[in-house]
């Protein structure tokens, strides 16, 4: 206890200290920054605005009230993380979720992590650590990937080092964005997991996509089903290989012409590209097979 008591005489000296205007710590190089950084500060909320770059979206109430209630009982176990703007202002990296949730309660202050960052850092500090999080769903995954690398110019072997995530996992996100937007609001819905996802991306008609996501509702299916159905679609759907006839030269359809006259049954024959081929001679009775046999031996 007395442990917890010091830690949190520390934050409240170190507020004090970013409360002095002629200490004002704006970068690492700064006086008395060596004391801020990788320290925890007890910061007042109101200092604190929510962070644009953050890949969350949407918090469940029912989950924030949870948390409250935690953070009501044993306070902020897990500080937050933010990036300091000016005096006295600072901006959420990570930790809405307790910051939202220490407001509900009513809380003055959170305990914090400073850093001085741009805002391409910042940027990058917000995907990374929330890319981390267990609750976010595929599509938060997926955009946030997304954002790392159009806007921090990551290629997806660089993103793969930096957040330590096999690349194929990062294109297998990735590619849910090529969802119907309809299905990827029922993936962050919970309406179905990203395995009936990457299913779906398999179909390339979208009215199509949106007419297995209504079954997959409606019937309960699972991974396996889903992926059976699409199967079953995508081989209806897919065209019977029409076949290239090479056309016959005319001195081979005067040779069948010939033959047919001779035999007296129509002789049929198949040419390749490269000009060999085969005759065909149809014969109706056994009676039928002798004669042509004969004509041929030139029996008859």
């Amino acid at each position: 206890m007395a442990k917890a008591t010091r830690k949190q005489a520390l934050g409240r000296g170190l507020s004090a200290l970013l409360k002095d205007p002629e200490n004002d710590i704006k970068s690492a190089e700064d006086k008395n920054a060596d004391k801020l950084v990788g320290h925890i500060v007890e910061l007042e909320l109101s200092s604190i605005e929510v962070n644009p770059f953050q890949p969350r979206t949407s918090f469940n109430e029912e989950s924030l009230k949870e948390l409250a209630s935690s953070i009501r009982e044993l306070g902020v176990i897990q500080p937050i993380t933010v990036r300091k703007l000016e005096f006295d202002k600072y901006q959420l990296v990570s930790g809405e979720r307790r910051y939202r949730a220490s407001k509900l309660v009513g809380l003055k202050t959170i305990p914090a992590y400073i850093r001085i960052a741009n805002d391409q850092e910042s940027l990058e500090m917000a995907l990374v650590e929330n890319i981390q999080r267990q609750d976010l769903d595929p599509i938060e995954i997926s955009l946030s990937y997304q954002r790392l690398i159009d806007e921090i110019q990551l290629t997806q072997e660089q993103l793969s080092d930096r957040i330590g995530k096999n690349r194929s996992t990062i294109a297998n996100y990735l590619r849910l964005l090529k969802l119907d937007p309809i299905i990827q609001t029922g993936m962050r819905d919970g309406f179905l997991s990203m395995g009936h996802g990457r299913a779906l991306i398999n179909i390339d008609d979208t009215q199509k996509q949106l007419d297995i996501y209504e079954k997959i509702i409606q019937k309960s299916l699972s991974v396996r089903e889903t992926e059976q159905l699409v199967r079953e679609l995508n081989s209806e759907a897919k065209p019977a290989a029409a076949s290239k006839k090479v056309t016959v030269p005319i001195t081979y359809k005067k040779g069948i012409k010939e033959f047919t006259e001779y035999l007296g049954t129509k002789v049929d024959v198949k040419v390749t590209k490269k000009g060999s081929g085969k005759l065909t001679i149809p014969f109706s009775s056994e009676e039928d097979f002798e004669r042509i046999k004969k004509l041929i031996r030139g029996e008859e």
